[in-house]
């Protein structure tokens, strides 16, 4: 793999205005990929791991998921998106990023762009 993966849920609206934000203002080298059309064998991934949170896989095969795959996406974009990355990776903040990346997953269906099928699990979308 040359380039680094970033894995998000392609059926949730939400997922994908977010994913669309990035690749339009992040400057990050990562492929952005929906996980329904990833190849996740390849990538090294379980459905677990992608209906669990966004993932990151580096060109080295490291797997990094939630707001840790996030701040990997922003250091990977450089200049200023480099700051915040950082900042996630700061354990301080990395110990309420979780909490609160869990909360926005759980409720996506309820954010700017959410629909409906953000809530259901993927077996009943």
């Amino acid at each position: 793999m040359q380039k680094p993966t970033f894995v998000y849920d392609g059926d949730c609206s939400f997922c994908t205005s977010c994913a669309q934000f990035i690749e339009r203002r992040i400057p990050s080298h990562a492929t952005v990929v929906p996980w329904q059309f990833a190849d996740l064998d390849r990538l090294g991934l379980t459905l677990e791991q992608v209906e669990e949170a966004v993932q990151w896989v580096g060109p080295d095969g490291t797997v990094a998921s939630g707001p840790d795959a996030i701040a990997l996406l922003l250091r990977d974009a450089g200049r200023f998106w480099e700051v915040p990355g950082r900042a996630l990776q700061f354990k301080p903040v990395g110990l309420l990023a979780w909490p609160a990346y869990r909360w926005v997953a759980g409720h996506r269906h309820l954010l700017p762009g959410g629909t409906a099928a953000c809530s259901l699990p993927q077996a009943q979308r």
